[in-house]
């Protein structure tokens, strides 16, 4: 890289920092509260919330890790370990050798359910109540916004 680097101003660098420490709070938080209320990791939670929502409970090992911006290896050793507490069951892919299904068990739809009403209501507490309707409306819009960004870009 021979340019020099378009550096961030005060305020943007202050935005940036601002959201990165509520981001890294938020999400120590919450993974902490779900982790003592229902003894799910946020990583378990993220994987059951994308396999219950997914049509039949189970999407392709390698789309569920796409899904979730991990590695494959990641992905193979997280559905390894919630297999082994019933939380999920790996299938073969008939129609591809190489691929694997991730399939949701009725002890990881158990588990979800459990978690879900404490988990929005921490949610709830630590997000949605403080905010007024028009500053979610433009929580949403940013989100939004940058996520679209990030699909654009992607790799």
């Amino acid at each position: 890289m021979t340019e020099t680097p378009h550096w961030l101003t005060p305020a943007e660098q202050q935005a940036w920092r601002s959201f990165i420490r509520m981001q890294e709070r938020l999400t120590g938080r919450l993974s902490r509260e779900l982790l003592a209320d229902s003894g799910l990791s946020a990583a378990d939670y993220a994987v059951l919330v994308s396999l219950t929502d997914a049509p039949g409970g189970r999407r392709r090992m390698l789309d569920l890790a796409r899904s979730l911006e991990w590695e494959k290896s990641r992905m193979s050793h997280h559905i390894a370990r919630m297999a082994r507490r019933d939380l999920v069951r790996r299938e073969e892919c008939a129609e591809d050798g190489r691929g694997a299904w991730v399939v949701v068990t009725p002890g990881g739809r158990e588990a979800i359910a459990a978690a879900a009403p404490l988990h929005v209501e921490a949610v709830r507490r630590l997000v949605i109540d403080p905010l007024t309707p028009a500053e979610l409306a433009m929580l949403a819009q940013i989100s939004d916004r940058i996520t679209e960004r990030l699909d654009e870009d992607a790799p």
